[in-house]
Parts: structure tokens; sequence; C-alpha cells
């Protein structure tokens, strides 16, 4: 399993039409593309120098080769649809990551 993971700064006076747009229409269209699972968003808690919000939004994938299927059939599309939107507002970079183990606290009931 793979997690293609874009971190994004947010410029305050597009944060809330951008995190509209991220939970109604970029996410959604990410997992209609078919190359992912499911959709993570969180918010990264430190106070950044530049301002802004940061955002980390993590998508799940089965295989390095649908993620570089993503980059050559959605990504072109996706990317310049958010610069459009949000041109220099937002500052975003991505990371690949593998997923090497995974595991899941257990609460027992008495």
């Amino acid at each position: 399993m793979y997690i293609y993971n874009v971190t994004t700064n947010v410029a305050e006076e597009i944060h809330d039409k951008w995190l509209q747009w991220m939970k109604t229409v970029h996410i959604p269209e990410m997992l209609n593309s078919g190359k992912f699972s499911n959709a993570k968003m969180t918010q990264v808690l430190i106070d950044e120098e530049m301002g802004g919000t940061t955002y980390s939004v993590q998508y799940t994938t089965d295989s390095m080769e649908t993620l570089e299927a993503y980059y050559k059939d959605d990504a072109p599309k996706l990317r310049d649809e958010a610069n459009s939107l949000f041109q220099d507002k937002i500052i975003a970079f991505r990371t690949e990551l593998k997923v090497i183990s995974e595991q899941f606290s257990v609460t027992v009931k008495n």
C-alpha cells in the first residue's frame, strides 16, 4: 500500500473557499479517478512563519503503478484546476509514502 501525500499552505483570504472546494470538489474528483481507495484530510498544527493554514491530504493507493497512472492520466488536469482557482494563494508539495506496517489498538470491553 502507498500514500500520496499533498501538503498545502493556504492563505487566510481564500481559506474558507479553498477548504469547501477541497471537501466538495477536489477530494471527490481524486477518489472518482479510481486510483485511490480513500482520503484523509488533516490540519498541520504548527504556526507558519509565512502565515496561512497548512493541511495534509493523504490518498491511499494500491501500487506505484496506480500512482504513476494518476500522474499521467489525472494529475495535470486536477493541478491546473487548483492553480487557476487559487493561483499564488496556495503552496503545495507532494510526498510519496510506502506503508511498511499498520497496527490498530484493540479496545476490550468488560
